[in-house]
């Protein structure tokens, strides 16, 4: 069995009174593709943020690679740790190769090594090298988030943090970019915690949901698993979402 990478031991965090996660204890093993689901307001993104720093805990320990986040500075720790959102975040006034080359700069590395870098990982994420050059208002919302992945893979990291990453996007597109990463996933060999509200593309893309609801881990395991021992009805009727909607959809196209 691979050994963890991230590890959350009893972590609590509150906006003011309201209680965001309550005493939660997870852990990620290397190479594994996790996906936090459950309603809004339930602690997913609160959980991503807490890994890699960008929000502190109240109370409990995280640690990424055997090493805890509290003793690391914040902007040392994201440098490590890649992160995807919807919105991608692109910095406008720069080019396609100047954005994927924000944080390797930043770490020091040459000119020559950023290129070569930039030209790997536009090919990794499938887009052609003459959009280096190019604004990222040039380019569509599929082509932004997936310099948005090239980005977050830089400076090579061992762990993926993504944040709603392809919600913004038509479905086939959509669909697309999300068998592309998990493809990438695979072939890195990276650990991936993804929050995501389409549990479709949960059961797609995860080796393990994480079902949340108040700030409480509800469920923890393989898609299968997890519908087959489900006895929560409002786990249940999460995972059974996709089965009820193809049905539908059957229904609706004649099949």
């Amino acid at each position: 069995m691979a050994a963890p990478m991230i590890e959350l031991a009893d972590v609590t965090h509150r906006y003011g009174a309201q209680v965001a996660l309550d005493g939660v204890g997870l852990t990620v093993r290397s190479g594994e593709f996790v996906a936090l689901v459950g309603g809004s307001g339930s602690g997913k993104t609160t959980l991503l943020k807490t890994i890699n720093g960008l929000v502190r805990p109240d109370d409990g320990r995280i640690a990424v690679d055997g090493e805890d986040v509290a003793a690391v500075a914040p902007h040392l720790l994201r440098r490590r740790i890649g992160y995807v959102f919807q919105e991608v975040g692109l910095f406008p006034h720069l080019t396609v190769a100047e954005n994927i080359g924000v944080t390797p700069k930043l770490l020091g590395w040459g000119p020559p090594r950023i290129a070569a870098r930039v030209r790997t990982l536009l090919d990794l994420v499938a887009l052609p090298g003459d959009v280096a050059d190019r604004p990222p208002s040039a380019l569509s919302g599929g082509q932004r988030q997936r310099v948005g992945v090239a980005r977050a893979l830089a400076a090579e990291p061992g762990v993926m943090l993504m944040d709603e990453p392809f919600g913004a996007l038509d479905p086939l597109t959509r669909d697309q970019l999300g068998a592309d990463y998990l493809a990438l996933h695979r072939q890195l060999g990276l650990t991936t915690v993804m929050v995501t509200h389409d549990i479709a593309e949960a059961v797609l893309l995860a080796d393990r949901l994480v079902v949340m609801r108040q700030g409480r881990i509800l469920a923890d395991g393989p898609p299968a698993d997890l519908l087959a021992a489900a006895s929560d009805p409002a786990v249940r009727a999460l995972l059974e979402a996709p089965r009820r909607q193809a049905d539908r959809l059957r229904e609706r196209l004649g099949g």
